[in-house]
């Protein structure tokens, strides 16, 4: 397998597990770009964009990366805030009247950031057609019952945190999330990012089919199954309705998902572009910061902590991002960022000023710990640490 791209000095290792993960992981396409202190230590590629392995994968190819989705849209409400636009402790029902009903007059913005709105499911779910329709979606969330009483416990809002942010950032700004992520991060930073795919990017996008590989070893093979897996069997759990929010289950391949806004779970970026994101978050890249300090700490302070009311595991959360754990373990106890179900991976570890981008094509069944991307954070942890 030929590995394109560039390593700076001392991070060699990263470069080694990044090819390893093709011939031992069953990696099939994928890119990976760090960040240190804004300036860009990791760049590589490999393999292939498509599924049956004809079209090489390109430095500027694209690709789904689902719930890495979040940690953009965590950062539109999080700007939001810093501009006086957006209280986090105020009620969600005070930007957007008619979510106060049904009993969630007492959801305030913070619970959409930490998953603590009592809103992962949907009684009834919406069609593919209906979730692609930002006004129909808000309604649906509007007539929502909690499945708990807001505020009191925590549970992963897989695809309605999408919905529940961008109603706030419509309601606030008069645009969508989508349009807001474009003029306000993507054009700034130069990002190859988008939420709401426009028509002529569309070749860049890789296609994304199921691989397996072989099982990791050490550490990773050694820690219990989550028992996530046994509870998304059971069709009545929060763990399946909360995945099942649209269904049919959209077809990740599909023109119509892509160009859809999804902030929860169909950005497409470049390794590059998700990476460059997260080191804006913490520091400037070529002149241009995210966030301020302040916000960052507060983004990255434990906001829910424990089992988790969908994920089953123990889960911990910021403000949007989740937070360095055993159901995600990230660079090290400051780090923040989100995965993507079936793989990638962003985050920012402002201890180290380390900024973290992977996307794949190659689709498994996880939800958090991938063992190709953490394979990578143990290469990157271990480069530090020498």
């Amino acid at each position: 397998m030929d590995v394109h791209g560039t390593v700076a000095e001392g991070f060699e290792r990263v470069g080694e597990a990044f090819a390893r993960n093709f011939t031992a992981l069953g990696e099939r396409g994928a890119a990976l770009a760090v960040y240190r202190d804004g300036r860009r230590v990791v760049d590589l590629w490999a393999g292939a964009k498509d599924v049956d392995g004809t079209d090489p994968w390109q430095r500027g190819t694209a690709q789904v990366v689902r719930s890495a989705t979040k940690g953009v849209a965590a950062a539109v409400l999080l700007m939001l805030h810093e501009r006086g636009a957006l209280d986090l402790d105020a009620p969600v029902g005070h930007y957007w009247p008619e979510f106060k009903a049904h009993g969630k007059e007492g959801v305030l913005v913070r619970h959409v950031l930490n998953h603590r709105a009592g809103l992962p499911v949907l009684d009834a779910p919406l069609t593919p057609r209906e979730a692609y329709d930002p006004l129909r979606a808000a309604e649906a969330l509007a007539a929502q019952t909690p499945a708990w009483e807001p505020g009191t416990d925590h549970g992963y809002h897989a695809l309605t945190y999408g919905w529940l942010a961008d109603a706030l950032v419509r309601r606030v700004t008069g645009r969508g999330t989508g349009e807001w992520i474009a003029s306000e991060i993507a054009d700034p930073l130069g990002l190859d990012l988008w939420v709401g795919l426009p028509a002529a990017q569309a070749h860049r996008v890789g296609r994304v089919g199921p691989v397996e590989g072989a099982e990791p070893s050490g550490a990773l093979r050694a820690r219990p199954k989550p028992s996530v897996t046994e509870a998304y069997a059971d069709a009545s759990s929060l763990t399946r309705r909360a995945f099942a929010a649209i269904t049919p289950t959209p077809d990740q391949n599909d023109p119509a998902f892509h160009a859809a806004v999804l902030p929860a779970a169909n950005g497409i970026a470049t390794a590059d572009a998700l990476a460059r994101f997260h080191a804006a978050l913490i520091g400037p890249v070529d002149g241009v910061r995210l966030l301020g300090p302040a916000t960052v700490e507060r983004a990255r302070t434990e906001e829910s902590a424990g089992p988790d009311r969908v994920l089953v595991v123990g889960t911990r959360f910021g403000l949007g991002y989740m937070l360095h754990g055993s159901a995600s373990p990230l660079l090290g106890p400051g780090s923040f960022g989100h995965p993507g179900r079936g793989g990638s991976l962003g985050f920012a570890d402002p201890g180290s000023g380390i900024a973290f981008g992977y996307v794949t094509n190659g689709f498994r069944r996880t939800v958090t710990a991938d063992p190709r991307a953490q394979s990578l954070v143990r290469a990157l942890r271990a480069c530090l640490d020498a």
